[in-house]
């Protein structure tokens, strides 16, 4: 890809919506070898694990059946 090419895909990419603007700029983040193996969380993201980790605790998790039964759909 040519730095033309990537000029344009930026261009276009100003005139998403926010949410994908956020989302792309967090994926080149993630992949500029400057960074590597730096990850930093979006607020939402570290909610979504805190509220993941206090089902765990609750005792909220899926049943081993349950988990062969999602994964066996995929399976077909």
């Amino acid at each position: 890809m040519t730095k033309d090419q990537i000029d344009a895909i930026f261009d276009r990419a100003r005139e998403w919506p926010e949410r994908y603007r956020e989302d792309a700029a967090r994926f080149l983040l993630a992949i500029d070898p400057d960074r590597a193996g730096v990850y930093e969380l979006s607020e939402e993201e570290a909610r979504d694990i805190d509220a993941a980790l206090a089902e765990v605790e609750r005792g909220e998790v899926a049943s081993d059946e349950e988990v062969q039964a999602f994964f066996a759909q995929f399976r077909r």
